[in-house]
């Protein structure tokens, strides 16, 4: 693959052999922010897992403690008290069958779906078009739930969803290029700590294999294990 001057130049700066302190490897990140695009900030965890196992599988979310410096657009299946609720909470549509209808046509113009239970009869009907996209709400993370006025809440400040992939490895946002080492740090030791503490049980042998982080269109460094295993003095 053929890369730009701007990616040959960030990546000239990272030794590939080397694994870096966390403090270094956001500054080396952020060395390469570019002037006119801020680009998101991408974590990927190599994991010792093996999801073809169900008491193997690595999923969950949590809410970066700076967000994820995107406007999240959320829609809402609820009726009654709580369509007011998801209303009131920002959610930029609200409804049932004939929100269901208009996805069903083509509409897509939303980042996330949050259901209360009683409407997943419903939400289930648009799997086709919602899982394949990662848009399918799931109550495992928080995104099927009475509580639906929360919910919303937790998503606009910044709710992160994770799960590992067939080849046991986890991708997610950490953030914006533009919001600076100490609050990128921050937030990737919130994900990097979701996700140990996520470990399954039957994970046997090394859990966190391997780390790497990334700008949307820069090269990847990667980070010592060791540190971000190490518990807190």
């Amino acid at each position: 693959m053929k890369h730009g001057k701007h990616y040959r130049q960030a990546a000239e700066r990272i030794d590939r052999d080397k694994s870096y302190p966390v403090a270094e490897a956001i500054d080396l990140l952020l060395a390469a922010k570019r002037e006119k695009y801020d680009e998101t900030t991408e974590i990927a965890l190599n994991l010792g897992v093996d999801p073809r196992h169900a008491d193997q599988n690595v999923r969950g979310a949590l809410v970066l403690p700076h967000g994820t410096g995107k406007t999240v657009r959320i829609i809402a299946f609820a009726k009654g008290d709580k369509e007011r609720e998801a209303r009131e909470a920002g959610a930029i549509e609200v409804g049932g069958e004939e929100l269901a209808a208009r996805i069903n046509e083509g509409w897509m113009e939303f980042d996330r779906v949050i259901a209360t239970p009683d409407m997943m009869s419903v939400v289930g009907r648009l799997g086709r078009v919602l899982g394949p996209r990662g848009l399918m709400p799931n109550p495992k993370v928080g995104s099927v739930t009475m509580d639906i006025g929360r919910a919303i809440a937790e998503q606009q400040a910044g709710k992160i969803e994770y799960k590992a992939d067939k080849s046991g490895v986890v991708h997610a946002p950490f953030g914006k290029m533009s919001f600076g080492p100490e609050k990128l740090q921050a937030n990737l030791r919130a994900v990097t700590d979701a996700i140990l503490k996520a470990k399954p049980q039957a994970a046997k042998g090394t859990y966190l294999k391997k780390v790497s982080i990334s700008s949307t269109h820069g090269p990847g460094i990667r980070i010592d294990t060791t540190e971000l295993q190490a518990v807190p003095a």
